[in-house]
């Protein structure tokens, strides 16, 4: 391994200078201010001209920003709902497979009626329960957007 020589230490070209990152609007603002000149020497009216020059431009990006995260909103929401979709028929199948599985299962200790039957009820609580948690919180949910007043309902 050879030792570092003092010129490979050397500084960059153009190295310390420092430059100002351009503005959205090009130059025209920025010569806009130095043409205005020192505060004595400019008026109101150029000074409300630039503020309408900087709010233009800030609507303008702030638009193309908003432009942009709606797009990337949708297009991940067409994917959310593709996997969604995807997630909610296997499930589905899931399920089913799970009631048919029990029914063959218990048939040869209830018969085929009385398996049939047993995994219906057992469904059917798991829906009733499900769905009694489900009207609970639409409840909450509507004494919370309600009108607040508790008399009315």
């Amino acid at each position: 391994m050879r030792p570092q020589a003092e010129e490979d230490f050397a500084p960059l070209p153009g190295a310390g200078e420092v430059t100002l990152p351009r503005q959205p609007g090009g130059d025209h603002a920025a010569s806009h201010h130095e043409a205005a000149g020192s505060a004595e020497e400019r008026s109101l009216f150029e000074d409300v001209e630039v503020l309408i020059e900087d709010g233009k431009t800030y609507l303008e990006a702030e638009l193309n920003f908003q432009k942009t995260r709606a797009r990337f909103a949708g297009d991940h929401a067409k994917w959310v709902l593709a996997y969604g979709s995807v997630a909610l028929v296997v499930a589905l199948v899931a399920l089913i497979a799970l009631a048919v599985g029990l029914i063959i299962a218990l048939t040869p200790h209830l018969s085929a009626w009385g398996a049939t039957a047993l995994v219906v009820v057992l469904f059917g609580v798991v829906a009733a329960l499900a769905a009694r948690a489900a009207l609970s919180r639409v409840r909450e949910l509507s004494k919370a957007f309600g009108s607040g007043t508790e008399g009315s309902r």
